[in-house]
């Protein structure tokens, strides 16, 4: 098999082998640290947990909200035709059309959803601080200065670095 000869030879780097093992020493180094691993297992437990969430909302809470309003459908299916021909039955229908839609019963689903996630975790978080000693929920106090929010902890204010004990004065 012919050789390459010296001219192509100096095309190709010489500490090709030890630059690729450096780049996937530092893949290694960044992709499998701790909190790495951790944030893909939570964003992976999240995404299993707003399915169910949504699931409740659509299924258990959106049902009997939408008794409250005199039509019969449920309260995604809720919507105002702004422009448009007639009378259309669903909002893909009306959309489909080209009719301008104000779809009201879909924003005050996701709204409901918003709130049962917030107080779903807000539940979770608790739990876990009783469970574990270890607030998740950190308490909050204004910096006796600058008015700002720092931890209720804090010996000095981490944005105009004022001492919290008294010491200044």
């Amino acid at each position: 098999m012919p050789r390459l000869e010296e001219a192509q030879q100096t095309l190709l780097p010489s500490n090709l082998k030890a630059r690729t093992q450096t780049a996937w020493d530092d893949f290694t180094d960044f992709a499998l640290r701790d909190n790495v691993l951790e944030v893909a297992v939570g964003l992976i437990l999240a995404s299993a947990f707003t399915t169910v969430v949504s699931s409740f909302v659509d299924d258990i809470i959106l049902p009997p909200v939408s008794l409250l309003s005199p039509s019969n459908n449920n309260l995604d299916g809720k919507f105002a035709v702004l422009r448009g021909r007639g009378p259309y039955a669903t909002v893909k229908d009306a959309r489909a059309d080209g009719a301008v839609v104000m779809a009201y019963g879909e924003f005050i689903s996701k709204i409901i959803r918003l709130f049962v996630i917030a107080l779903a975790l807000f539940v979770i978080a608790r739990a876990y601080g009783w469970a574990a000693d270890d607030s998740v929920i950190k308490k909050q106090v204004k910096c006796k200065y600058c008015r700002k929010r720092i931890s209720e902890k804090a010996k000095r204010c981490v944005n105009c670095t004022s001492w919290q004990d008294g010491r200044e004065g």
